[in-house]
């Protein structure tokens, strides 16, 4: 049996996709004060191909243990995006949340057809989205596991 509190992880690393500084700044309050997690931000598809597939500038980066996705991010987009970490073999078990403000369900059941492990609706109103974030970061750092990387696969 393990002793550990409710499988709480250690030092995750998460990856968030996001254009808008709004956003950014919210996400990042609220996973300010949670020592459990360090919060790496890029801002575009194309930036965040190079930081998983470890490239360019990234060439240090973590493997990140979770990602939130905007949607709508610019250049590769978000859906192309998915389809792209989900195809990948080495980055295919990294449980993937799709953040969106859209209304249109359709975007819902296009990233779960892609695969993705939950979206996230970004609320108009802060304080109802930091309360979004907040249960998210509870449920995904202290009640679910997170896959393990086995190097040796």
């Amino acid at each position: 049996m393990n002793d550990s509190p409710a499988h709480s992880r250690v030092d995750a690393d998460l990856l968030l996709i996001e254009d808008n500084p709004g956003d950014i700044r919210l996400i990042e309050e609220a996973f300010r004060d949670d020592e459990r997690s360090t919060l790496h931000v890029v801002s575009d598809g194309d930036e965040a191909l190079a930081f998983l597939q470890q490239r360019d500038e990234y060439e240090d980066a973590p493997r990140p243990d979770l990602v939130l996705l905007d949607w709508n991010v610019p250049r590769t987009s978000g859906e192309a995006l998915l389809t792209e970490l989900k195809s990948d073999p080495d980055l295919k078990s990294i449980p993937v949340t799709v953040l969106t403000g859209s209304q249109d369900d359709a975007d819902v059941t296009r990233s779960y057809r892609k695969y993705a492990n939950a979206c996230l609706k970004k609320a108009v109103e802060p304080d109802e989205f930091m309360e979004t974030l907040r249960v998210y970061r509870e449920f995904w750092l202290s009640t679910a596991r997170l896959p393990v990387v086995d190097d040796s696969e």
